[in-house]
């Protein structure tokens, strides 16, 4: 299982988010995203996290102020433990449970 976590309380965090290898998941600020962040930089639907053989992936849904991974702006991107995935103002640090 892989684990995004940001300490941002001040942007209505901290946030924990687990991924396992079952489904896809989506982060966005709408009701139909699976991680919900409450955040104008957030679009409604701002990014795909998917395990692909054990390993992380995140991917870029066309968000207006799209992700970085470690301060470099990607649109898709594996992810290994301790590396920062930010969306919008919201950073996470991504590790392994």
């Amino acid at each position: 299982m892989w684990v995004l976590k940001s300490e941002d309380a001040g942007l209505g965090g901290p946030y924990v988010f687990r991924v396992t290898a079952e489904r896809a998941r989506t982060l966005g600020r709408g009701p139909q995203a699976d991680f919900i962040i409450d955040s104008p930089l957030i679009s409604r639907v701002h990014c795909r996290l998917v395990v692909i053989n054990k390993e992380l992936v995140v991917e870029n849904l066309g968000s207006t102020n799209g992700i970085f991974i470690n301060g470099r702006q990607v649109e898709r991107s594996t992810l290994h433990a301790g590396d920062r995935l930010r969306a919008g103002r919201i950073e996470f640090t991504i590790s392994t449970d």
